[in-house]
């Protein structure tokens, strides 16, 4: 049986878990808290349940470990993107019990990162991060939390707008380093993500036949690409291998290393710049700093575009740019204002088509009115 007591002015009690003692103050002078909290640490125990005083001492620093392990342990290649978002959260939650982070802490975060200017995208992306270190905790032997609270997602427009037109791709292209270009002329042509194409290797190269074979990082899959029919693509990708250096990156850097999640954005932000497609924010130092207007990832949904238009079939085009789904592809197969313009051209010239052959057009109002 569990048991109040006092020391000095705070009621503590007193309770067995497996024959086990346990105390705990109830960090209170009132007495019926006291019995309060007894009687709710007795059911929780009554019921298997780890009692509340285990979740009381993890704190959110314990969970934000777990998770950067959960990464680093599985190998997945966004773990610098794990490590920002826990750096982010770590600003607001850093030290704090977990029992204490609650969907009023979590309102407050938001606000907070609205207020620095976050998109909502990028605030989600958090607190998925956050989620997921709640579920991870929920699921570990014993478990450092007895429950997950709500944790409320913004409204983001998940349509991807981004493209290139080729004058602003040719601009970027021409401004860039000479050992980051052909990473932009790869990722313009093909559609391939960042780190597929600086993680690629030259054994991966096949000069006679005019392909790159790959493996896809997102997908977990291999998959080949042909360069023999596009004569820039090829140009670059024949240019490195005469080079016949022992560097095994098929584009590496000036000094021979692999491109690094760093040293491409800035190359990316200075070839930007350069070419116009910039704009300044202010810090919260008050300070100016450039950021780029355009995305590398731009360059993906730009070649999905781009076979659309040329005849190539979708079936193909998203076995080029490693698209598992068609609801994704869809998603990249963006339309611009240019294609509006030539669908209304086409549906011009074939009212006029329709017309000179003495069809009479009937518009779903005119066929209304006349069907009354």
């Amino acid at each position: 049986m569990g048991s109040v007591y006092k020391r000095g002015s705070v009621f503590w009690i007193k309770y067995y878990r497996n024959g086990r003692p346990y105390r705990e103050s109830s960090h209170s002078d009132l007495i019926t808290k006291a019995q309060k909290l007894l009687k709710k640490r007795e059911g929780e125990i009554a019921e298997g349940k780890l009692p509340g005083i285990y979740f009381d001492k993890v704190t959110f620093d314990e969970l934000a470990q777990d998770f950067i392990t959960d990464y680093r342990i599985n190998g997945k290649d966004t773990l610098n993107k794990a490590e920002l978002f826990v750096s982010y959260l770590s600003e607001s939650f850093g030290g704090m019990k977990v029992v204490n982070i609650g969907t009023d802490k979590i309102r407050n975060y938001i606000d907070k990162r609205m207020k620095d200017g976050m998109s909502n995208a990028s605030i989600n992306r958090e607190l998925a991060a956050l989620k997921r270190m709640f579920h991870l905790a929920e699921q570990s032997t014993p478990p450092k939390v007895n429950s997950i609270p709500y944790i409320p997602m913004l409204k983001e427009n998940n349509a991807r707008k981004g493209f290139f037109e080729y004058s602003e791709y040719a601009s970027v292209r021409d401004k860039a380093d000479d050992d980051f270009k052909p990473v932009i002329i790869f990722g313009y042509h093909s559609g391939c993500r960042i780190m597929e194409i600086i993680s690629l290797t030259v054994d991966k190269v096949d000069l006679a036949q005019g392909t790159v074979r790959f493996d896809d990082t997102k997908n977990e899959t291999t998959r080949e690409i042909c360069f023999s029919g596009i004569p820039e693509l090829r140009e670059a990708i024949e240019n490195r291998m005469r080079e016949r250096s022992e560097c095994p990156w098929l584009f590496p850097q000036k000094d021979g290393k692999q491109f690094t999640t760093y040293t491409y954005q800035r190359a990316w932000l200075k070839a930007c710049i350069e070419a116009g497609f910039f704009k300044e924010v202010i810090c919260k130092d008050q300070q100016k700093i450039k950021v780029a207007t355009k995305l590398f990832h731009d360059f993906r949904r730009t070649a999905i575009r781009n076979m659309v238009r040329s005849g190539v079939s979708e079936s193909v085009a998203m076995q080029i740019s490693g698209h598992k789904t068609r609801s994704v592809f869809d998603r990249y197969n963006i339309t611009s204002s240019r294609d509006l313009k030539e669908a209304s051209k086409k549906m011009g010239a074939y009212y006029e088509r329709q017309a000179n052959q003495g069809v009479v057009l009937q518009f779903p109002i005119q066929q209304a009115a006349e069907n009354e």
